[in-house]
Protein backbone atom coordinates (compact mmCIF):
# COMPACT_ATOMS: atom_id res chain seq x y z
CA UNK A 1 0.00 0.00 0.00
CA UNK A 2 1.28 2.93 -0.88
CA UNK A 3 2.42 6.17 1.74
CA UNK A 4 0.11 8.52 2.55
CA UNK A 5 0.34 12.05 0.47
CA UNK A 6 2.66 14.23 2.85
CA UNK A 7 3.23 17.11 0.52
CA UNK A 8 1.60 20.58 0.89
CA UNK A 9 -0.49 22.24 -1.20
CA UNK A 10 0.18 25.78 -2.36
CA UNK A 11 -1.42 27.40 -5.05
CA UNK A 12 -2.33 30.63 -6.15
CA UNK A 13 -5.99 29.63 -5.23
CA UNK A 14 -5.48 30.43 -1.53
CA UNK A 15 -5.43 28.62 1.62
CA UNK A 16 -9.25 27.74 1.37
CA UNK A 17 -8.86 25.90 -1.57
CA UNK A 18 -5.58 24.52 -0.96
CA UNK A 19 -6.83 22.58 2.47
CA UNK A 20 -9.90 21.38 0.36
CA UNK A 21 -7.75 19.21 -2.25
CA UNK A 22 -6.15 17.86 0.56
CA UNK A 23 -9.48 17.55 2.43
CA UNK A 24 -10.53 15.66 -1.00
CA UNK A 25 -7.35 14.02 -1.88
CA UNK A 26 -6.92 12.20 1.58
CA UNK A 27 -10.89 11.02 1.80
CA UNK A 28 -9.88 9.57 -1.54
CA UNK A 29 -6.91 7.88 -0.58
CA UNK A 30 -8.68 6.32 2.91
CA UNK A 31 -11.99 5.14 0.62
CA UNK A 32 -9.86 3.16 -1.44
CA UNK A 33 -7.78 1.86 1.11
CA UNK A 34 -11.12 0.65 3.58
CA UNK A 35 -12.97 -0.70 -0.41
CA UNK A 36 -9.40 -3.14 -0.73
CA UNK A 37 -9.88 -4.25 3.01
CA UNK A 38 -13.41 -4.93 2.83
CA UNK A 39 -12.84 -6.86 -0.17
CA UNK A 40 -10.33 -9.11 1.32
CA UNK A 41 -12.89 -9.29 4.47
CA UNK A 42 -16.19 -10.05 2.35
CA UNK A 43 -13.65 -13.01 0.47
CA UNK A 44 -11.81 -14.49 3.80
CA UNK A 45 -15.70 -14.68 5.21
CA UNK A 46 -16.68 -16.46 2.03
CA UNK A 47 -14.06 -18.91 1.81
CA UNK A 48 -14.31 -19.64 5.83
CA UNK A 49 -18.49 -20.16 5.35
CA UNK A 50 -17.69 -22.14 1.95
CA UNK A 51 -15.26 -24.30 3.42
CA UNK A 52 -16.82 -25.39 6.89
CA UNK A 53 -20.27 -24.89 6.93
CA UNK A 54 -21.25 -25.82 3.16
CA UNK A 55 -18.60 -28.23 2.02
CA UNK A 56 -20.30 -31.64 1.42
CA UNK A 57 -23.66 -30.55 3.42
CA UNK A 58 -26.70 -30.48 2.25
CA UNK A 59 -28.45 -27.38 0.68
CA UNK A 60 -30.88 -27.18 3.72
CA UNK A 61 -28.44 -27.45 6.27
CA UNK A 62 -26.44 -24.80 4.54
CA UNK A 63 -29.18 -22.31 4.80
CA UNK A 64 -30.09 -22.97 8.08
CA UNK A 65 -26.37 -22.21 9.32
CA UNK A 66 -26.48 -18.98 7.04
CA UNK A 67 -29.94 -17.76 8.36
CA UNK A 68 -28.31 -18.16 11.74
CA UNK A 69 -25.18 -16.95 11.15
CA UNK A 70 -26.75 -13.94 9.49
CA UNK A 71 -28.68 -12.84 12.60
CA UNK A 72 -25.74 -13.40 15.15
CA UNK A 73 -23.50 -11.28 12.88
CA UNK A 74 -26.10 -8.27 12.15
CA UNK A 75 -27.17 -8.40 15.81
CA UNK A 76 -23.13 -7.92 16.46
CA UNK A 77 -21.78 -5.77 13.74
CA UNK A 78 -25.58 -4.01 11.97
CA UNK A 79 -26.53 -4.50 8.31
CA UNK A 80 -24.09 -5.82 5.90
CA UNK A 81 -24.27 -9.24 7.38
CA UNK A 82 -27.63 -10.66 6.09
CA UNK A 83 -28.38 -13.89 4.56
CA UNK A 84 -28.25 -12.74 0.54
CA UNK A 85 -24.53 -10.79 1.44
CA UNK A 86 -23.57 -14.24 2.94
CA UNK A 87 -24.67 -15.59 -0.15
CA UNK A 88 -22.65 -13.55 -2.17
CA UNK A 89 -19.63 -13.52 0.01
CA UNK A 90 -19.39 -17.40 -0.41
CA UNK A 91 -20.10 -16.27 -4.35
CA UNK A 92 -17.52 -14.67 -4.67
CA UNK A 93 -15.14 -16.96 -2.57
CA UNK A 94 -16.30 -19.60 -4.95
CA UNK A 95 -15.18 -17.25 -8.08
CA UNK A 96 -12.27 -16.26 -7.19
CA UNK A 97 -10.83 -19.31 -5.21
CA UNK A 98 -6.85 -18.20 -5.10
CA UNK A 99 -5.77 -15.67 -2.71
CA UNK A 100 -3.50 -14.48 -5.02
CA UNK A 101 -6.20 -13.41 -7.38
CA UNK A 102 -7.98 -11.64 -4.14
CA UNK A 103 -5.10 -9.32 -3.24
CA UNK A 104 -4.34 -8.18 -6.99
CA UNK A 105 -7.67 -7.40 -7.86
CA UNK A 106 -8.53 -6.06 -4.14
CA UNK A 107 -5.45 -3.46 -5.49
CA UNK A 108 -7.06 -3.12 -8.55
CA UNK A 109 -10.72 -2.30 -7.14
CA UNK A 110 -8.49 0.96 -5.10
Amino acid sequence: MPAPELSIITTDHGVTADVRTMIAQTRDAVARTVNAGVTLLYWRIGKRIQADVLQNQRADYGREILATLSQQLSADFGRGYSYSALTRMVQFAETFSEPEIVATLSRQLS
